[in-house]
């Protein structure tokens, strides 16, 4: 039986740099350059960042988004099992398409129970 050891590492760099705040046109907020010779390993992530009053900014990676596996697709839904437990039937369909939006909901919705019966409940 193996154990499962979950202690991540963690290494702190202290770099000094320069942090110049900018604003682009659509508002979002840009930049930090360093101004030290250093090697590091280059990454992008998805952050959460909080700027203070006193001009300190704390950084923190934010978790990885999990999606649902589908268990089938049809042509515009997708009918997956949730890590909750729930079922989901996702339906998309283009706004130009509105007028057909019902036959094609009503349509791919009797599949998706037509599978399902075929997938659980007759094995």
């Amino acid at each position: 039986m193996k154990k499962n050891n979950n202690k991540t590492q963690q290494r702190e760099i202290t770099l000094d740099g320069l942090m110049t705040f900018g604003k682009l046109e659509t508002g979002l907020r840009t930049d930090f350059q360093c101004c030290e010779d250093v090697e590091v390993e280059a990454f992008i992530g998805r952050f959460k960042v909080q700027g203070m009053h006193n001009g300190d900014v704390y950084m923190q990676e934010l978790p990885k988004r999990f999606r649902n596996k589908p268990l089938f697709r049809l042509d515009n839904s997708s009918f997956s099992l949730g890590r909750d437990g729930q079922y989901y039937f996702n339906f998309r369909l283009a706004e130009s398409e509105l007028r057909a939006l019902p036959e094609l909901l009503m349509k791919d919705a009797r599949e998706a129970a037509a599978k399902v019966i075929r997938m659980f409940i007759n094995n």
